[in-house]
């Protein structure tokens, strides 16, 4: 996976001509996409990865779209942009009272649909900020880094699975939620239970040095997660928070 495809979309559309279009294209332009050719492994997927956004047929041979709509937005927040035919403004009008955020009707550029996935998730970042949706996280992305809280999966820049303790888990959640911030030791082991982890039979330093491991290029030169002497530990990277 580029470590700077960062978006990663959804396509659910039995057309493969389609799904290859549309793949490559959003691909050229710097976003992750994960091609399906029915709803089979929609829901799936949904549980196991941090999808941004959901773009569904609702013509699929053989399953109803509407429902499958209906499936993915009572799992999650993630948008969704629907396909549909010139002719099916029932369908159009249906599927935006289910919850999904936009529309396009086939046949279409993937230049349009481009702009529309943007416009969509720009909306659901500005979203982002709302108080209520602080306990809706599914995942941080950090330096190319993915951590799926559903899954408590890391996911290295180059796509591999690197595992975690659950100590080691708790640690990273914790730096995620306050980057940039300056934190003690004392604020780490704090917010670490937060998320009801295994109490420490370790120190935080021997946490931080085995992330460091697993994370730093260099972990003798740390670059992400810095220690400020005499205070504790940074998080110094910028983190991008899915809902």
């Amino acid at each position: 996976m580029n470590a700077t495809a960062q978006t990663h979309v959804l396509i659910v559309d039995d057309d493969e001509s389609m799904r290859e279009l549309v793949s490559d294209y959003l691909a050229d332009n710097e976003m992750r996409v994960t091609a399906l050719a029915s709803g089979r492994d929609l829901f799936a997927t949904i549980d196991r990865e941090a999808i941004d956004l959901v773009i569904l047929d609702l013509k699929l041979p053989g399953e109803d779209g509407m429902q499958l709509a209906r499936g993915v937005r009572e799992r999650a927040t993630v948008p969704i942009i629907l396909l549909t035919g010139r002719n099916e403004e029932a369908d159009r009008v249906m599927g935006l009272e289910l919850g999904a955020d936009d529309y396009v009707t086939k046949p279409f550029s993937p230049r349009e649909l481009l702009a529309r996935v943007r416009a969509v998730l720009r909306r659901y970042q500005v979203q982002a900020t709302l108080p209520e949706r602080d306990n809706a996280r599914r995942a941080f992305r950090f330096a190319g880094w993915e951590l799926n809280l559903r899954t408590r999966r890391l996911r290295s820049p180059d796509g591999a699975d690197v595992e975690l303790s659950n100590g080691e888990f708790s640690l990273l959640v914790a730096l995620c939620r306050a980057p940039q911030r300056v934190l003690s030791r004392d604020q780490l082991l704090s917010m670490s239970r937060l998320h009801e982890a295994e109490v420490y039979d370790r120190t935080v330093d021997v946490q931080v040095r085995r992330l460091r491991l697993k994370l730093e290029a260099d972990p003798g030169q740390p670059a992400l997660l810095v220690t400020e002497r005499g205070a504790g530990y940074r998080f110094a990277c910028e983190v991008e928070t899915l809902y």
